[in-house]
């Protein structure tokens, strides 16, 4: 975690302008107007889909303003003139810009997990003209039988209709496999992103909470000189034990069982044969806000005192390994 030197104004100059001006990445597109022709099947999980991908973007807003907070708060111990607030304040403002980097890791994980919810959206999408044309054949048998019962077309409708409900029924059974799989799956990245943040921000809260209390806050009479700083030393360590404990993070969840594990291509058990073919083509994360490939994490390296740091995995890293 921590790629940031032991100041965050050693950086001021170069890296951390980038960092606050680099572009959201989140926009409204023409392609957010594809809501409005999603097929009725689909249009809760659309929405749905949709929202997220808006407090997606308010994590990584809270992300950049978190950065760059941590730099104003380091230039202003600076121009304090007190070398104690000076230094408490610089080191303060590393570990509020690595609790800003963490929201950057969780709206990354969130994004793994809206994909997860678009293949279920896309399948929704693939099984909504099985139930039309099914639908539309029951209402022109009707219709005929009403108007035309003699017709010879209803034995060719009828027959038609076997069809069409043999489809469906597969198509609907693919449905519910992959719905039940990647909504498990789904919430699985969710939950453990919500864990991993939480318990990564309160280990940095609790360094910040050693640093500011080797902070001399004794109250001064007119006159008096404040003693030199004499913890620099314990301040530097501070975040060497932040670093250490980032690297070493572990989940302290288990990952969430699945027993889809023997689900063929066709979104069928792999033992089902014959001719339960695939109805419905296994979708992957599409449409509108396509998801761009897995990018490198931002945490991957923070130089601090000219070493290199790396932090510990996060759950979502550990389980694409596993995979």
């Amino acid at each position: 975690m921590m790629n940031r030197s032991l100041s965050v104004r050693s950086k001021k100059s170069h890296d951390a302008p980038a960092v606050e001006k680099s572009a959201p990445k989140h926009r409204f597109t023409m392609a957010s107007l594809r809501g409005i022709q999603q097929p009725e099947l689909s249009k809760k999980l659309f929405k749905i889909i949709k929202s997220e991908n808006h407090a997606i973007g308010a994590y990584e807003s809270a992300s950049r303003e978190r950065i760059s907070i941590a730099s104003q708060i380091s230039d202003w111990g600076e121009a304090t003139g007190d070398d104690s607030i000076s230094d408490i304040s610089d080191k303060v403002g590393v570990l509020l810009s690595e609790m800003g980097e963490q929201e950057d890791l969780f709206a990354q994980n969130l994004e793994d997990y809206r994909s997860v919810l678009k293949q279920i959206r896309n399948t929704e999408s693939s099984v909504q003209p099985s139930r039309d044309n099914k639908a539309k054949v029951t209402e022109e048998i009707q219709r005929l039988k009403y108007k035309e019962p003699q017709s010879t077309k209803l034995v060719q409708l009828e027959q038609e209709l076997v069809r069409a409900e043999a489809q469906n029924l597969v198509a609907e059974a693919q449905l519910t496999n992959i719905t039940r799989q990647k909504l498990k799956e789904a919430y699985d990245l969710h939950s453990a992103a919500v864990i991993e943040r939480g318990e990564k921000q309160i280990l940095l809260a609790r360094h910040m909470r050693r640093l500011v209390q080797l902070l001399d806050d004794t109250p001064l009479v007119p006159g008096d000189v404040r003693p030199a700083f004499e913890h620099s030393a314990q301040a530097r360590q501070v975040l060497n034990d932040a670093e250490e404990d980032l690297r070493e993070w572990q989940p302290s969840f288990d990952p969430i069982p699945s027993s889809a594990t023997d689900m063929g291509s066709n979104l069928m058990p792999a033992s089902v044969t014959g001719d339960t073919t695939s109805t419905v083509e296994p979708s992957v994360a599409g449409g509108e806000d396509e998801v761009p490939g897995q990018t490198e994490s931002p945490l991957e390296k923070r130089e601090i005192s000219g070493s290199t740091m790396v932090p510990g995995e996060g759950y979502h890293q550990q389980q694409q390994q596993q995979q």
